[in-house]
């Protein structure tokens, strides 16, 4: 696995222009993958081929890449040239995946299902994380499966969790599907990557002070202490960056090259400080999106906001499109721990079992405080289940056990997330929009809901609450569901906060900016336009 890593040949002794040769070849490669994979993805969408998604395509073109320069002797040059160090997905192609993730959100319908996107993706990332790990840790005592520590099956729980729904995204965009259900999906994959991340990280911190006496109650102080300092810096710097682009005055025509550079600086910005300060930075780095959307954006110049959404969709779909390729590129050429077919086998089922618990156990939570005609249909949560895609997340979090874990473990987990990675976009990936159909949440009797404002919505909306008296003392179960009402009236009360208050402070426009503006926006997790 240490070969797989390495960004140049490791003691390479080759003539200075061989090597730069060899660099060259290996990038035109890369490049030529990259323009296939585009031409493959828009044609694919202009048939309305669904069956092979653009991921999908992605996948297969680095895996058919892949075989053929394993059977040839071209094997070793390729793979010192193509093959990268994990530092790389995480410096520079996570970044602005997910920023283009919080930086298109549409903030009506994501901030009016805001209880449930919360629901969603923190305990259900949480319920999720964890099954999978009790479940993989129970198989291996009883020998169904490789059999690893708890803290390890933990981690690999945590990372598993991260998902991914691109396919079943863009699917919604093509055929139209109810707002809020979009915004479910879109909301709780954007919201767990950050939770999974601090899951797995807090579950790597676990592991290495289990020889010390160290509390685990301090462990899960340290978990809030991340996941809150990291969202803190976010928006933070969303708001730093709305404040200065609101009294820069950068908006005329000399300046406008100088307030685009800044708007792109200020995401790797809040990346770095995060890192810096022991935090995360992809968490940061998400809200950095949603705050500079809502309230940085406005204030620049048209021709900046252009180019601005323009730029960060361009990166993000290169950089999600790569790392697809890479995925199949790495599967075909790496020697993978493939004897552990039972651990790959039990994971799967173990994983669809977590997601069920997850969806199902939280849209029932959510729907203890709705009214009848408000709560989510069972059809959407069963969308929701199947939308449980996973993708570059697990892939490049997988890569960590390699090293952090003893041998073997981290290769059997590594394994078994590529395997798991490959099966769901394949397979899940491919037959989604048959299953969408079969579900009637996407079609034509869906799209009005696509193109009109929220408010025009006919779905289920975060609903109004009024106060309830009982008579006498209330049940313990009428304490649950009013704690529970009284978190959605928070997520109520702060979208009037942030059209009383929040907009008018940090922008130079009211409340109303967004009025007419779509409700799906073009994004990473959407599909890629540009096929």
């Amino acid at each position: 696995m240490e070969d797989h890593l390495q960004i140049s040949p490791a003691g390479a002794k080759a003539i200075p222009g061989k090597e730069q040769q060899a660099a060259g070849y290996g990038i035109l490669l890369q490049i030529m993958m990259l323009v296939l994979s585009f031409v493959i993805g828009h044609v694919l969408r202009r048939r309305h081929f669904y069956y092979i998604p653009e991921a999908s395509a992605s996948l297969l073109i680095g895996l058919i890449v892949g075989g053929l320069a394993n059977v040839s002797d071209t094997e070793t040059s390729i793979r010192a040239w193509f093959n990268f160090h994990e530092e790389f997905f995480f410096l520079f192609l996570l970044p602005p995946i997910i920023f283009q993730s919080g930086f298109s959100l549409s903030p009506k319908p994501f901030f009016s299902n805001f209880g449930a996107i919360i629901t969603f993706a923190i305990l259900g990332t949480f319920i999720a994380s964890f099954v999978t790990g009790i479940l993989v840790y129970l198989g291996g005592v009883t020998y169904l499966m490789y059999r690893l520590p708890f803290v390890e099956c933990l981690m690999f729980g945590a990372l598993i969790s991260a998902t991914d729904p691109v396919t079943v995204l863009s699917i919604f965009q093509e055929l139209g599907t109810d707002v809020n259900l979009y915004a479910l999906v879109f909301g709780e994959s954007v919201l767990n990557d950050a939770m999974a991340i601090s899951l797995y990280r807090t579950m790597s911190l676990v592991r290495s002070h289990m020889s010390t006496d160290q509390n685990y109650f301090m462990i899960t102080i340290r978990f809030v202490e991340t996941f809150m300092g990291s969202l803190s810096a976010g928006v933070g710097v969303g708001f730093v960056s709305a404040l200065l682009f609101k009294y820069a005055g950068l908006d005329i025509d000399n300046l406008q090259n100088l307030e685009s550079c800044l708007f792109v600086l200020f995401p790797y910005f809040s990346y770095m400080l995060a890192e810096g300060l022991g935090l995360s930075g992809i968490v940061s780095i998400l809200f950095t999106g949603v705050v500079m959307k809502r309230y940085t954006y406005p204030n620049l110049s048209e021709s900046s906001q252009r180019f601005v959404s323009a730029f960060f969709h361009l990166i993000s779909s290169l950089a999600e499109t790569f790392v697809f390729i890479y995925m199949g590129f790495d599967i075909a050429m790496e020697k993978h721990s493939w004897s552990h077919v039972g651990f790959i086998f039990f994971s799967i089922l173990f994983i669809v079992i977590a997601r069920a618990a997850n969806v199902f156990g939280c849209a029932y939570l959510v729907n203890l405080v709705r009214p009848p005609h408000q709560k989510i249909p069972a059809k959407h949560q069963k969308a929701l289940w199947y939308s449980g895609l996973r993708g570059a997340m697990a892939f490049a979090l997988a890569l960590q056990p390699v090293h952090d874990l003893p041998e073997g473990h981290g290769q059997a987990i590594f394994t078994a997330t590529t395997a798991i990675v490959v099966l769901t976009v394949l397979i899940i990936g491919g037959s989604a929009g048959t299953m969408l159909e079969a579900l009637e949440v996407v079609g034509d009797g869906q799209s009005g809901s696509m193109d009109e404002t929220f408010e025009g919505n006919n779905g289920y909306i975060a609903p109004s609450y009024r106060d309830e008296s009982y008579d006498g003392e209330p049940s313990s179960g009428n304490r649950f569901r009013m704690k529970l009402k009284e978190f959605h009236k928070s997520t109520t009360s702060f979208s009037a906060l942030d059209k009383n208050y929040l907009t008018p402070f940090f922008t130079t426009q009211g409340g109303d900016e967004d009025e007419d503006e779509p409700i799906m926006h073009s994004s990473r997790r959407a599909g890629y336009d540009g096929h």
